[in-house]
């Protein structure tokens, strides 16, 4: 028995050598033309001179129903589905036998196989080998879109690090978030990636939420603007940019996420005004090829099921050309979640009428084939949408030249390409520009690395390292840890006392959130190891916040303060009153159960990539002057929620007569300096109705001593309007760089767009009146007012 499976492993292994050593030859990637069919001829889909409509209703016109069912599902990688890294003779009994629409996730490294993932060079062979098996040995040759994640840089192994969208968003950087995504397609490029799931263009208006971490913000308009330059930054490269979640994801019901995933209370104007625009942006303006549907519902209809969405809004209004995938399971949701289909094929007919384009999950495609052709056998699912749907995939194939040129040209390239050295610059500047002071009492910082003494460097996210990395970034990254940051910075001579405090979370977590527990010994004698490290130290860095069991996908939480012990460390650190910095590492906004003012020195860090100690330190010591900015508030307490930006007025006004508390920890927008900034010489230029445009300009003027970045940001309130609006609407935000003593002049443009609401029919328009313009810090620091009007 052993020798014939010896037998039989030998005979296949040279099975697949034949059909490579064999099946090049015609196909070679340096051909003027590629004979995907290989009938000797170059037919209409073949050449590359003919317009890409014509060349989709030819390969259509050849493709049988496999072969059609088979470019609307995905083939989950290597160690998710595949039990292969590259194609084997058993592959020509697949179901993918036929083709496969993408390929998503194969060989990055993720699921602990990196035999093809490193060198970089030996992974974009790899994709060439299974692409070229897929052209050889499909009867038309249709190509592979390769799919990856690619939100905090790509999701590969070892590949360049950025910090979480959400410190993104706070860099308030559209250059920076572009050069992102140009650096995180020349990766995937080099790689053999075709399609990057990439950015999220979520509003994350609840922080109970998880997945507050992997947005841009709560403001629909950094969203947008952000979102826009990660889009073209990507697609610069010829890469496909795959936002997500379409749509109304972002706010699920009490910010629960996990099994929930459904039911947003989002009325139909707030829909439009904060959680579509971004997407609206993506299309129109960014012209985004790809779009991920999503898991939850709108008023009682899926998503993923909904023609309103998925065609009326997404096709029809927002332009979108591309193709529509599933995030994994939605499809099958109709039925085991939803109850709205009764199988595959009813949950099949549902999305494809709806305008989903191509299933996506982790399991084997063939379960959701068997489905999708029973329901075109028994005339449940019409041929004619299944066409449309196939011809809108293979129109972004043909768009991105993937029938031109369906291989990575030098393989050996990729080697010098990803996590080079301007990658790793951008990757500190991004980190460093992420970083929000919040507060700096007595301007205790920066701190002189020469005159700290001895130090003390406390909490349980001091060393962590596993929590800095996440599921849809990079794999096996290396990250400078805050410890290690620090410690650099130091002088060698610096006495470092070190004490994790206590745990992320307590043996109670999360019921720990609403009910108090008694400390056992170990976590007494941890917090009491703590102080004395402090005691025994001249300058303490305590080092809070959150980890994979509290921040991330699944992991919504009913209050925002520190989790577990963490709080009571730090009220015990803070009573010492040594000179003190609070470092917060996590993904949220936190609150605070006692006077925040009591703290020396707050920086907020979010999730900050591979450079996490490094532009810390520098930020801490003064090698950089933090600029950024909160792209979300920091609420008082979670009792205020829902509370966010924008908000409509009174919405959160003092009340005599009310017994709760009113106004935010931190507003949106703002950060501190180690400098100061002056603005100045307002002007207005009105161009409207005739160019429909509002020019707005003024100065800003360094008055410090050191060098600095400010983010202005201009804000408008329609005075007087037919529906309510919000109180301050963003409208313009630029991060600008200013030397000790200069100034600058900035212009922001307002258009018609810009001015506009939704009035009580539903139609957008601008209403002639008064509008107020404001320039500010941040959504609650005005510095300069006027008055425009419209007519």
């Amino acid at each position: 028995m052993h020798f014939k499976k010896t037998a039989v492993f030998i005979l296949s292994l040279l099975l697949t050598l034949f059909i490579f050593a064999f099946r090049e030859k015609p196909i070679a990637p340096d051909q003027s033309w590629i004979d995907f069919n290989k009938n000797g001829k170059m037919d209409i889909y073949e050449d590359k001179k003919q317009p890409v409509e014509k060349r989709v209703a030819d390969l259509l016109s050849r493709m049988t129903i496999e072969e059609k069912t088979c470019q609307l599902t995905t083939l989950y990688g290597y160690g998710a589905f595949l039990k292969d890294r590259l194609p084997t003779a058993s592959w020509k009994d697949s179901v993918w036998k036929d083709g496969i629409a993408n390929i998503d996730e194969q060989l990055t490294g993720l699921r602990k196989d990196t035999v093809l993932a490193f060198p970089y060079s030996s992974h974009a062979t790899a994709i060439n080998k299974i692409q070229r098996w897929f052209i050889a040995e499909t009867r038309l040759g249709i190509p592979v879109d390769f799919t990856t994640e690619g939100i905090r840089g790509l999701n590969h192994m070892k590949a360049t690090y950025f910090p979480a969208q959400l410190a993104q968003g706070s860099s308030f950087n559209k250059q920076l978030v572009r050069e992102i995504g140009r650096i995180t397609s020349s990766e995937a490029k080099a790689l053999g990636y075709t399609n990057v799931y990439s950015p999220i263009l979520d509003v994350s208006s609840d922080p109970r939420w998880g997945r507050m971490e992997e947005t841009y913000g709560c403001d629909p308009f950094l969203v947008s603007q952000l979102g826009k330059q990660n889009i073209l930054g990507i697609q610069e490269n010829g890469i496909i940019s795959t936002v997500k979640h379409f749509a109304v994801y972002s706010i699920p019901v009490g910010g629960r996420d996990g099994g929930v995933r459904t039911d947003p209370h989002v009325a139909p104007r707030e829909m439009w005004n904060l959680y579509l625009e971004p997407f609206r942006v993506a299309f129109q303006e960014a012209h985004a090829k790809g779009v991920m549907a999503s898991y939850n519902d709108y008023d009682g209809q899926p998503i993923i099921a909904s023609r309103y969405f998925l065609t009326e809004i997404l096709r029809k209004q927002f332009g979108f050309k591309g193709y529509v995938t599933s995030d994994s399971h939605a499809l099958e949701d109709l039925f085991a979640k939803h109850h709205v289909a009764k199988d595959t094929a009813d949950a099949a007919r549902m999305a494809l009428n709806a305008g989903l384009n191509v299933r996506t999950e982790f399991k084997n495609p063939a379960d959701y084939l068997r489905g999708l052709r029973r329901g075109i056998k028994n005339g449940s699912i019409s041929l004619a949408v299944v066409n449309q749907r196939v011809a809108e995939v293979l129109r972004v194939k043909f768009e991105i030249g993937l029938f031109d040129q369906p291989y990575v040209k030098d393989t050996d390239a990729a080697d010098l390409i990803v996590h080079n050295a301007r990658a790793k610059t951008l990757a500190l500047q991004a980190a460093q520009e992420g970083i929000v002071l919040l507060e700096n009492h007595q301007k205790i910082l920066p701190l002189d690395r020469l005159k700290t003494g001895a130090v003390a460097i406390i909490g349980p996210n001091a060393k962590e390292h596993n929590s800095l990395l996440s599921r849809y970034g990079p794999t096996h990254a290396s990250v400078i840890t805050v410890f290690d940051g620090l410690k650099a910075a130091l002088p060698t001579s610096t006495k470092i006392n070190y004490a994790k405090g206590c745990d992320h979370i307590d043996a109670h977590f999360p019921e720990s959130d609403v009910q108090d527990f008694d400390l056992t010994e170990k976590e007494n004698a941890a917090i009491e190891e703590a102080v004395e490290a402090a005691k025994k130290s001249e300058t303490v860095f305590l080092v809070l916040g959150d980890n994979e069991n509290t921040i991330g996908e699944t992991k919504s939480r009913l209050t925002l303060k520190l989790p577990g012990r963490q709080e009571l460390l730090l009220k015990r650190i803070v009573a010492l009153k040594k000179p003190m910095v609070l470092l917060l590492v996590g993904g949220r906004p936190v609150t605070f159960n006692f006077d925040h003012k009591t703290i020396p020195a707050i920086i907020e860090t979010w999730y900050l990539g591979e450079y996490t100690g490094k532009a810390i330190a520098d930020v801490v010591f003064g090698r950089y002057n933090p600029g950024g900015k909160l792209s979300v508030p920091f609420p008082k307490t979670v009792g205020q929620i829902p509370l966010s930006f924008p908000m409509k007025p009174s919405a959160d006004a003092e009340s005599k007569e009310d017994a709760n508390v009113s106004g935010f920890l931190y507003p949106f927008g703002y950060g501190l300096s180690y400098t100061n900034f002056e603005y100045s010489d307002l002007k207005i230029a009105n161009a409207y109705p005739k160019e429909k445009k509002i020019r707005v300009s003024f100065k800003i003027k360094n008055t410090g001593s050191r060098a600095g970045d400010e983010v202005p940001q201009l804000y408008f309130q329609d005075e007087v309007s037919s529906v309510i609006t919000y109180s301050k609407n963003l409208r313009g935000f630029e991060r600008v760089q200013l030397d000790a003593g200069e100034s600058k002049t900035i212009t922001f443009t307002l258009n018609e767009h810009d001015l506009s609401l939704l009035d009580a029919n539903m139609k957008r328009v601008v209403e002639p009146g008064w509008f107020k313009i404001m320039i500010g810090s941040s959504s609650e620091d005005d510095r300069l007012v006027g008055r425009v009007k419209v007519e």
